[in-house]
């Protein structure tokens, strides 16, 4: 049975955050691969309207090249509206029979569990793997599956920030995709 973990998310832009977490979990817990899946519509927060699916997309593909364990998924990106964990993992198992998947979420998404769809059945069809932040209480009535990730304090929207504002994102996005974002003067950027 090949043992998947996924990350979600918008990755708007991808970054070392997001490479580092979806690493540990895979050797932390001997998985097979890592697929990133791209949301269209996350639920939970308001989409940024600053680039486009295609553009997010691109990024990805940048940011995890070299590394066979890492793939994207883009079954989310496909649909229209909100993007609901418990649908998105119903048809992945449909169509993946075999897989055992590991769902990644960070120490924010813990607390929030209680409050996502149809989160009773969703545990039954999938394994929950909680990333630690000290600043976040990790108490949750939900089967969770902990790694420890090395800290960077670091996100999508303080990097669009930065970047906006003329500062270095160097060290913090993966080179490709700089190059890619000043390339198509994403985020402000010229």
């Amino acid at each position: 049975m090949k043992k998947v973990g996924i990350l979600g998310g918008t990755f708007d832009p991808p970054h070392y955050g997001h490479l580092l977490i979806a690493n540990e979990v895979l050797s932390s817990l001997h998985l097979d691969e890592i697929w990133f899946m791209p949301n269209h519509e996350p639920p939970h927060k308001k989409k940024v309207d600053s680039v486009k699916d295609e553009e997010r997309l691109h990024m990805l593909e940048l940011a995890i090249q070299g590394n066979d364990a890492f793939r994207i998924e883009t079954i989310e990106l496909k649909r229209q509206g909100p993007s609901y964990t418990d649908e998105t993992m119903k048809m992945i198992n449909d169509h993946y029979t075999g897989h055992q998947f590991f769902f990644i979420i960070g120490a924010d998404m813990i607390e929030y569990l209680p409050k996502w769809h149809n989160i009773e059945e969703l545990v039954k069809s999938v394994q929950f793997v909680g990333v630690k932040r000290s600043t976040y209480s990790h108490q949750t009535d939900y089967p969770i599956l902990y790694v420890d990730v090395p800290t960077i304090d670091v996100s999508s929207s303080m990097i669009r920030e930065r970047m906006k504002n003329g500062k270095t994102v160097r060290y913090l996005v993966p080179g490709p995709v700089i190059r890619y974002i000043k390339e198509k003067q994403l985020y402000g950027t010229n």
